[in-house]
């Protein structure tokens, strides 16, 4: 079983934050190195980790993040039943968060809800296959987490949308929002970090399975911000998947300025 203070590290690459060099050691980082899960960026004497696919993290340690939240009793007594603590398998939290900037109205189970998260908070829609919105909704899926709580902020990026829009994020790790999306007949926009990683997230866990709906949102300004990036960012995933088959024509223009900039930006910056 792993330490708590793993699955606390493991759980932030998840969701897309940096972990410090001094929380990844021994045979935890030299997996997380061995299956590429992970890029270092160096800042002077200090190393910190960030997750290359956050997807990719959580499915290699799906068992261990959906195993932690049971109680000791809980694990107990399943093992007692299964013989083994290694099938324990629990989906302790299904679904995935919403969040807006003014109200909502969606549908669920049924009942007529709207969705209208106080600032500072978000809404979880566990059964999310009971779950509806009007398909003139904009659906716009958020990487990372900062960046999904501080929806409000970054509201001027959406404005010229002329539609209502639900941010939703996959966290908890999960197939469920995808399943939700693949359901519904709205216009996806992803809004994920603009470099070579986060075109590939979005190719390859969104785009595939659903299709021309799906869209990368490339913000007007994204040249500037990529002239002002990251270039160990672009370094560190250049060799990974600067020749990635581009599936989307329409996010070459995107992978076109990265190449030209040599940097990447990580969306957080538009949290402010």
């Amino acid at each position: 079983m792993m330490r708590k203070s793993d699955l606390d590290a493991i759980r932030d690459l998840a969701q897309g934050n940096s972990v410090g060099g001094s929380r990844l050691q021994g045979k935890l980082l030299a997996r997380l190195l061995q299956e590429h899960l992970v890029v270092a960026a160096v800042h002077g004497s200090r190393v910190s980790y960030r997750a290359i696919s956050t997807q990719s993290v959580a499915s290699a340690f799906e068992k261990e993040l959906a195993t932690e939240h049971l109680s000791e009793a809980s694990r107990a007594e399943l093992v007692a039943l299964t013989g083994d603590s290694k099938t324990v398998r629990i989906r302790s939290c299904p679904g995935f968060p919403v969040n807006t900037y003014e109200p909502l109205p969606a549908t669920l189970a049924g009942r007529n809800i709207v969705i209208a998260p106080e600032e500072g908070s978000f809404t979880f829609i566990c059964d999310w296959e009971a779950f509806s919105i009007a398909p003139n909704v904009v659906v716009v899926g958020v990487e990372n987490m900062e960046n999904f709580r501080m929806v409000r902020s970054q509201r001027y990026l959406f404005d010229h949308l002329c539609a209502s829009v639900l941010f939703v994020s996959r966290y908890p790790q999960s197939k469920d929002l995808v399943e939700w999306l693949k359901g519904i007949p709205n216009r996806y926009l992803h809004f994920g970090d603009l470099d070579l990683a986060g075109v590939h997230i979005f190719l390859n866990e969104f785009h595939k399975p659903i299709g021309k709906r799906a869209e990368f949102f490339i913000p007007s300004d994204a040249d500037q911000r990529l002239a002002h990036g990251s270039r160990s960012r672009y370094d560190d995933q250049l060799a990974r998947f600067g020749n990635m088959p581009i599936s989307d024509p329409r996010v070459q223009f995107l992978v076109d300025m990265i190449h030209k900039h040599h940097k990447g930006y990580d969306q957080e910056g538009y949290c402010y």
